[in-house]
């Protein structure tokens, strides 16, 4: 991998991370286009290191939300702050048993397959139009919420399903205010970035030579950048209402990979 396919990587990493696009699907159609000798199997510290990079973007567009969390968790009084921090914790569950019982099986998608993520992408368009169109309210994430949404984010583990998008449409068709549900969105998946990232490491997954010292450091730099400009956008589409792009924009590149798969087969 040179340093263009790195940053080209990074960016669509960042981007996509926070956009309701699936940056899986979009990681996995890059990688298709780059061809197999740009992206080998080798990448699986490059995509863990993409991720961390992003997961510190969200770090520093909610440092105080963060504190916040950290401080609810060690504190012995049921306020605010613990409450929210039990409710991330709490959204956190599915996706952790599913990693953790599935991740072989879950591995296996990833591996070029185009028309899985074209029809994911389908799936995903159709619940960004149904929030898009969902009435604005002020309620605030409750724990059963927190569970449904985990239960989404479990779900968008699969390659095409958009993690922002999933949970983001969740929660705004259970009635969740907008902005509160971008935050909560941005704010659960930061443990378990972290937690994947830490278990790589602790398993001997994650290795690198001299050599891609350079390409993985500009992946990571553009993916941070990127995250950074990503997530404060689209918190404020989310706001104003702006799904519909996105789900447009899923629908248009989801056919373009049935198609892609059925010319190339």
């Amino acid at each position: 991998m040179d340093i263009l396919e790195a940053i080209i990587l990074g960016i669509i990493q960042g981007l996509t991370e926070f956009l309701p696009v699936s940056s899986s699907g979009h990681l996995e159609l890059a990688k298709a286009i780059l061809g197999d000798n740009s992206v080998p199997e080798e990448s699986l510290t490059f995509t863990v290191v993409l991720h961390f990079a992003t997961a510190l973007s969200t770090l520093v567009i909610f440092r105080k939300e963060v504190s916040q969390i950290f401080k609810g968790l060690f504190q012995f009084k049921w306020n605010e702050a613990s409450q929210f921090s039990a409710k991330i914790v709490i959204s956190m569950i599915p996706a952790v048993i599913i990693g953790l019982l599935f991740e072989e099986q879950l591995e296996a998608l990833f591996s070029k397959n185009i028309l899985l993520i074209g029809i994911m992408l389908l799936v995903t368009a159709l619940l960004l139009l149904l929030a898009d169109r969902a009435k604005n309210t002020d309620k605030n994430v409750s724990f059963s919420n927190s569970l449904i949404i985990g239960i989404s984010q479990a779900i968008a583990m699969l390659p095409g399903i958009s993690r922002s998008g999933a949970t983001i449409s969740t929660s705004v068709l259970l009635g969740i205010d907008r902005t509160k549900a971008a935050r909560f969105s941005f704010l659960m998946v930061i443990p378990l970035i972290f937690g994947k990232i830490a278990k790589d490491i602790l398993g001997g997954d994650i290795s690198f030579q001299s050599s891609e010292i350079i390409p993985i450091s500009a992946g990571f730099i553009a993916a941070f950048i990127a995250g950074l400009l990503a997530c404060k956008w689209m918190i404020a589409l989310v706001k104003k209402s702006k799904l519909s792009y996105f789900s447009l924009y899923c629908g248009i590149v989801g056919i373009i990979a049935i198609g892609y798969t059925f010319f190339n087969s």
